[in-house]
């Protein structure tokens, strides 16, 4: 990718929800936060904040606890969903955190009243904080058990008209197989939603991809780990694969 000049570039977009996964907050360990990796996440959403774009962001939480995984292990699934949901809700801290240390006002936002930690989910709120330029932060999924935080995003991201969604992964876009294990995985440049939901290609889950189409909004897969790809994908930059209608 080019580099990226030190002046505020213009981007078309003006409110983008930014989805992550809660192993990115890990780094190289294989389990909780790797507070340093929480701090450079957090410089790259302070640099499209400066370019005076609106960021709502969802974060997951399979890096402290997967429901999915609990329910496999016999757990019952209602209870390790909402085990999940709790996990997100520790790592929207750990991110207010590392951007309110960088003088970005952030409010972590949740599905799950618990007043004493964050708000609960008012949307009428949740849009004033965002025209008055703080960071929201999304947490405990849609509040409901089988419902993924790639749902939750595409909810929220409808709920607060953000333009588009911006799901951060290891991978500069989708492909049509694990680039990692294939040398000869192709790269999309566009795909559809029917063609993601017809081949499998992963990019959100079925219910996820589905909300999105039916209110047209354009999901945007880049790598997290690209120093300024957020910024400069906004900037008419980088490599990326647009999913769209």
């Amino acid at each position: 990718m080019s580099a990226i000049s030190s002046e505020s570039p213009v981007t078309t977009h003006r409110r983008v929800m930014l989805k992550i996964s809660g192993e990115a907050l890990m780094g190289d360990q294989g389990y909780g936060l790797h507070p340093p990796t929480v701090a450079r996440i957090a410089a790259e959403v302070q640099s499209v904040h400066d370019m005076g774009v609106e960021i709502c962001m969802v974060i997951g939480g399979g890096n402290i606890f997967r429901g999915l995984q609990g329910s496999a292990q016999g757990m019952e699934r209602t209870t390790a969903d909402y085990m999940g949901m709790l996990a997100t809700v520790m790592n929207a801290l750990a991110m207010q955190a590392a951007l309110e240390a960088l003088k970005i006002h952030t409010r972590v936002i949740s599905a799950i009243p618990m007043d004493q930690v964050c708000e609960p989910y008012i949307r009428r709120r949740a849009v004033r904080h965002l025209e008055k330029k703080r960071v929201c932060i999304f947490a405990a999924g849609t509040g409901n058990p089988y419902f993924t935080t790639d749902t939750a995003a595409t909810l929220r991201a409808n709920e607060m008209a953000c333009e588009a969604i911006f799901k951060g992964t290891k991978v500069d876009g989708v492909y049509d197989k694990d680039p990692k294990k294939h040398a000869d995985a192709k790269r999309y440049d566009t795909v559809t939603y029917d063609e993601v939901l017809q081949k499998h290609l992963g990019v959100m889950d079925a219910s996820a991809i589905a909300l999105a189409r039916d209110n047209n909004l354009p999901i945007i897969v880049f790598s997290l780990d690209e120093p300024g790809g957020f910024r400069g994908i906004l900037a008419g930059q980088g490599t990326y694969t647009k999913v769209h209608g």
